[in-house]
């Protein structure tokens, strides 16, 4: 796990103080070492920092054998020590003990087909002399990132948008971009920052002479309903599914230096310790966030789990105090807007982890995605379980052509696009209604002339363009495309933008549910089987069963969710909120009507509980776009 950074003229050199200072704005994601090359004529810079989880002496970039093939990684490749083996075998010489070097060697005999043999999570640039080609690919799911910026004729790429930055490219918001990502709609290929992009998951990048030019070689394939070509019966498939998982964690549990484990005390990282214990001599260490609202604390359940597999518990308390005083620095690190303060609650976590002296840490994100576990598919997920007279596309067009209830209305208002879609997806009231409140409460708050820009724009239109809808999505089982679109969305540019607060103190999370092999089975499970008898996780639940406690077992899910700064109205936390809306730098932000969200903060003393909370996420999100525009200086 390391910050690796590239620059790619096709006719200037480019110039190496840029190079180092991009490198050195990537230190925190690699503490242990730099290194920088640059091309004979000087056209092609790479960088990296170092942070050495396998081979303390696999310094980079790595060089090829003849000298034509240079190589910089950040990640890992999980059964590296096979691949090494068959490469050897071929003939390949092995600079390092890293894991890093079989990408280059493999790109050597077989170019971007490579990437068909790597396993892991991963984002690596690679430089191609022989064909003068930089090329650049990201893991499957976009756990790590990957950003790059064509300007003035330079091709920048880099681990974070910061290093990008040092290189001299001028940080600027981007305002279409900003649109989107207001109305959670933002496409997988974008940042909020002019000019400056994102590989996509599961796609590579080539630049040449010629140009440069994004290519995809994975993608989230689901059956079409009614496919019985790849279905176990229902013990097979708990075994296979064991199987693959046993193997996934195996994997991640190679090291050369300590891993340990989060643990929330949910079911997804209770089964992954669990299942880790069994194949320790040890005891392992499991680390833990508490906070000090019992609504929003899984500390209990977490020290249960970790007494009946005797593992060493680490719980970390975090008060409204500490999150207050790290909500700025989590942001800049983060790089992209925050909901809610489990940002600087996990950025806090991995400080600790840090300073227990761990590098790398497993962690179960991943599994709600596989099992179809989140409460916003229930509804689509109960529609494909239930049984009756009518045929499932009858029930489907009804659904469609019956008139639109109060609530699709006022969603339609902003865009009917997702109006359609709710019911195509049969999003569960509770969802429907608090989407509402999100799109009225936006209206009532964006600067009318930042609106006027964007007229006529229907944001989740716009952002269901992005998907080839007819090969993805058609035929396919609704909780199935929903989960799609989250894969492929907040999941990516929310959700796993926590690599930036667990890398921001250089610590390696690794996520064995997320591991393509696994997900590529368990993607044709069908829906009757993943939630059997409506019950969350079904396969999950009855397959994890010997190896967490009854609690976890029978225990509902309980997001990672820290408790909202609107119910905490004596806290710091809530004083940085009110301070920063109401001052200075809000008012130089062009996206919102600031008088607006002044009189929202002056009615919130006289809301109640249960309306001040879900008004937090919004509160929150204007917050951190103030936190980000002063410290990039946008």
């Amino acid at each position: 796990m390391c910050g690796i950074v590239a620059m790619y003229s096709r006719e200037a050199p480019i110039s190496g103080d840029k190079l180092r200072r991009a490198t050195g704005a990537l230190e925190h994601r690699g503490p242990e070492g730099q290194g920088t090359w640059i091309s004979p004529d000087g056209r092609v810079g790479l960088g990296h920092t170092r942070l050495s989880i396998i081979d303390p002496a696999g310094t980079q970039p790595i060089e090829s054998e003849d000298d034509q093939y240079r190589i910089v990684v950040n990640g890992e490749f999980y059964d590296f020590e096979s691949i090494r083996r068959n490469l050897e075998s071929r003939g390949h010489r092995f600079r390092t003990g890293s894991d890093s070097e079989i990408a280059l060697h493999l790109y050597e005999d077989m170019q971007s087909d490579c990437l068909e043999h790597l396993r892991g999570e991963f984002a690596f640039i690679l430089w191609d002399a022989k064909n003068e080609t930089l090329f650049a690919a990201r893991d499957r799911f976009g756990i790590k990132p990957l950003f790059y910026a064509q300007i003035n004729g330079i091709l920048y790429l880099a681990s974070e948008a910061k290093a990008i930055f040092a290189a001299g490219v001028r940080p600027a918001w981007d305002h279409d971009s900003v649109f989107q990502s207001l109305y959670a709609s933002s496409s997988l290929d974008r940042s909020l920052f002019q000019g400056v992009r994102q590989v996509p998951p599961g796609h590579f990048l080539l630049a040449t002479l010629e140009g440069v030019r994004l290519e995809s070689y994975w993608d989230v394939s689901y059956p079409r309903k009614g496919n019985k070509e790849n279905q176990l019966p229902e013990k097979e498939c708990m075994e296979h599914v064991h199987h693959l998982l046993d193997e996934s964690i195996r994997l991640r549990m190679r090291a050369d230096v300590p891993v340990g484990y989060l643990l929330s005390g949910g079911l997804d990282s209770s089964t992954m310790l669990g299942l880790a214990s069994t194949y320790s001599g040890k005891p392992l260490t499991a680390f833990t966030i508490a906070f000090n609202d019992k609504k929003y604390d899984e500390s209990p359940g977490a020290r249960e789990m970790a007494k009946h597999v005797k593992a060493d518990h680490h719980v970390m308390d975090v008060s409204e105090n500490e999150l207050a005083d790290h909500f700025a620095e989590s942001v800049w690190h983060g790089e992209t807007i925050q909901y809610n303060a489990h940002g600087p609650a996990r950025f806090l976590l991995s400080r600790a982890i840090r300073q227990a002296g761990y590098k790398a840490v497993m962690g179960g994100e991943g599994a709600d995605e596989i099992f179809a576990g989140y409460g916003f598919v229930r509804g689509a997920v109960l529609a494909s379980n239930s049984s009756g007279i009518l045929p499932k596309w009858l029930k489907l067009s009804l659904r469609l052509l019956r008139p639109m209830n109060q609530t699709e209305r006022r969603v339609a208002r902003t865009s009917p696009w997702l109006a359609r879609l709710s019911r195509l997806f049969a999003l569960p009231a509770w969802a429907s209604s608090g989407l509402v409140e999100w799109l009225e409460l936006l209206r009532s708050i964006i600067a009318a002339d930042y609106l006027a820009q964007f007229q006529g724009r229907d944001p989740y239109r716009v952002f269901f363009s992005n998907f080839d809808a007819r090969a993805k999505l058609f035929g396919r089982e609704p909780a199935k495309q929903i989960i799609y679109l989250w894969l492929r969305s907040l999941f990516v540019n929310y959700h796993l933008a926590a690599d930036r607060l667990d890398m921001a103190h250089a610590v390696e999370v690794r996520l064995p549910f997320l591991d393509h092999k696994l997900f590529e089975f368990a993607s044709q499970i069908p829906v009757s089987l993943l939630a059997k008898g409506g019950q969350q996780k079904y396969v999950l639940r009855e397959m994890g069963r010997p190896y967490v406690t009854d609690s976890v077992y029978s225990g509902a899910k309980k997001p990672f969710w820290a408790p909202p700064s609107t119910l905490q109205r004596e806290s710091k936390l809530f004083e940085l909120i009110q301070d920063t809306l109401r001052g200075s730098v809000m008012t130089s932000i062009p996206f919102f009507d600031q008088a607006a969200v002044v009189a929202l903060l002056d009615k919130l003393p006289t809301l109640d509980e249960a309306v001040r909370g879900p008004l937090d996420p919004i509160l929150m999100m204007m917050a951190s776009m103030c936190f980000l525009h002063e410290r990039f200086g946008l």
